[in-house]
């Protein structure tokens, strides 16, 4: 395999169509999912942020399963493509049930249809984003170019999750006769879910047709050997076992943690805090995407200036500081009163910045995740793309679902109302909201930096570890249960 050749941008293009899905899955249950469950159909927040996290448990099991599947799966279409190929069609119907729950349910019942909807859909996501995440590292090895790959992959995982809210928000969610607020109209959330899983279908078969011919030119899987248990958990252990990709999650996981809980509550802020209408939110979303164009080239321009790991410390210092900025100047009357004009012009503003601060850190976070695949493979003689992605996702999703599950929390913690209208709400809880989402948020960004910082594979150590590949100083695949059955770490 020629992996140093330049990728072209149609190939970029068709790979990054995958991430849409997981990026539709992944901006519904942050941005709606706790709203419509809570505010419209009358659950509690933390039955609908516990049923989230409960859902974890499932992902625990399948993801570093599904991923070393993939990784030694032999088939005529390759490690990865059969796996998205019969997928893309459940994934669809799971998403849309999901959103369209039966009426007349009790709220016991309806409890337990979320519970069971939301692991269904989780499940149903692996098995296509697992093998298509490892693709990632596949398709080139050189340390910038992981970097665009990433890039082009995050790019169009948040312009397909913030496009389908975009269009909830413009098409599907509007007001009433009975509600002012089109986010709290029911019947919105329903066709919000069947046109997503129509997105979600169409862009996982084009991305799987449009990397098909690329099969040949990726990494063979190692020879066949009959399943055994023992050795694939063995196997599993000693990959995942890797010092610089546990720091990697262990990144991944706070700062996903910091930044769902903005996501989750962000509607909330929206709808109560600066009473915005449908429309108005809107145009901030439309703000979210303009950091995420932004956030392309400038994580490329940094990696390539100061390195991945440099380049994320500055972006996250700055996240920190910006964050909150909005909602703490909004206490201390600093900061335009609802219906201002100017309201919506600093709000735009704040969401474009940081979300390129957030997106710009993610790409380069990911990318430092694919370089670890060679200094794996110098240690086990294995290569593991699918399983070390598999856990990035599973970590990613656990932040997810630890936010919905923190946010359901603060939400009944702080005395928030269920189905309540805007404008109604208690000043003083409002304030409340916000007094305890700041210095969470803040510590949680300062312990994924205090773990960033022992992280050491930069582009030398990168560009060694091909070098040593190339000369053949890869030891054989450890076999578990043998001699070697000892834990190198």
């Amino acid at each position: 395999m020629t992996q140093r050749r330049r990728l072209s941008l149609a190939l970029k293009l068709a790979y990054g169509l995958g991430s849409v899905p997981f990026g539709v899955k992944d901006a519904g249950l942050k941005f709606f999912l706790l709203l419509y469950y809570n505010q419209v159909l009358g659950l509690s927040a933390s039955w609908v942020g516990a049923a989230s996290a409960i859902a974890l448990g499932v992902d625990a099991v399948l993801d570093p399963l599904i991923g070393q599947w993939s990784d030694t799966l032999h088939s005529r279409w390759g490690r990865r493509h059969p796996f998205m190929y019969l997928s893309a069609v459940p994934i669809a119907l799971g998403y849309g049930l999901l959103w369209d729950p039966p009426s007349g349910l009790s709220l016991d019942q309806l409890s337990l249809y979320l519970l069971g909807m939301v692991v269904l859909v989780r499940a149903l996501i692996s098995f296509y984003e697992v093998p298509n995440s490892a693709l990632m590292a596949e398709l080139t090895d050189d340390y910038d170019e992981r970097t665009a790959v990433v890039g082009w992959r995050l790019l169009f995982g948040w312009a397909g999750g913030l496009g389908m809210v975009v269009l909830a928000l413009a098409a599907f969610l509007q007001p009433d006769a009975e509600h002012s607020a089109g986010q709290l109209v029911a019947a919105g959330y329903v066709k919000y879910g069947w046109a997503s899983g129509i997105i979600m279908l169409a862009t996982s078969l084009a991305s799987s047709l449009g990397t098909h011919r690329r099969i040949p030119l990726l990494q063979a899987p190692p020879p066949h050997q009959a399943f055994n248990l023992r050795r694939s958990l063995g196997e599993i252990w000693q990959s995942l076992s890797h010092r610089s990709l546990r720091i990697l999650l262990l990144v991944i996981l706070f700062a996903n943690l910091a930044g769902g809980l903005g996501a989750t509550l962000a509607f909330y802020y929206n709808t109560y805090f600066w009473l915005l209408s449908a429309e108005q939110s809107l145009l901030l979303v439309f703000g979210l995407f303009v950091g995420t164009i932004i956030a392309l080239p400038l994580s490329a321009a940094l990696s390539k200036r100061w390195g991945k790991k440099p380049a994320t410390t500055v972006l996250a210092l700055l996240a920190i500081l910006i964050g909150p900025l909005p909602q703490l100047l909004r206490l201390a009357d600093w900061f335009p009163a609802n219906g201002e004009p100017s309201l919506l012009f600093w709000l735009f503003l704040h969401a474009a910045i940081g979300n390129m601060l957030a997106i710009a850190a993610t790409i380069l976070i990911v990318a430092m995740v694919t370089d670890t695949v060679e200094d794996s493979q110098l240690s086990t003689g294995r290569r593991s793309e699918g399983l070390f992605l598999a856990a990035t996702s599973f970590v990613t999703k656990c932040a997810t679902g630890l936010g919905l599950l923190i946010s359901g929390a603060l939400i009944d913690l702080i005395g928030f109302p269920v189905q309540a209208q805007p404008g109604t709400i208690d000043p003083a809880v409002l304030r409340n909201l916000v007094l305890a989402y700041t210095p969470l948020t803040t510590v949680l960004f300062l312990v994924m930096l205090g773990f960033l910082t022992a992280y050491r594979i930069d582009r030398a150590a990168h560009e060694a570890n091909l070098e040593r590949l190339a000369a053949g100083d890869a030891p054989p695949p450890w076999v578990a249960g043998g001699a070697e059955a000892i834990d190198p770490y």
